[in-house]
């Protein structure tokens, strides 16, 4: 279950109930209610299955290109 970080939606979701992208800022899904960004994080199970566990905040930046 995932739940909306905007403070004033908080709405939960299922999984299926929201569309996982990447925006150019690491994957998310946007909230279906309040249109917010909650970022996520893959990973894949012991069978192979593809998991997704929501982050607390953003996706940490990339390394600085000089």
């Amino acid at each position: 279950m995932f739940t909306c970080r905007n403070q004033s939606c908080g709405a939960q979701w299922e999984q299926s109930d929201v569309i996982i992208k990447n925006e150019g800022q690491g994957l998310l899904f946007r909230c279906p209610l309040c249109g917010a960004r909650n970022y996520v994080e893959r990973f894949e199970g012991d069978d192979g299955a593809v998991l997704y566990e929501q982050m607390d905040g953003r996706p940490s930046p990339g390394p600085i290109a000089e």
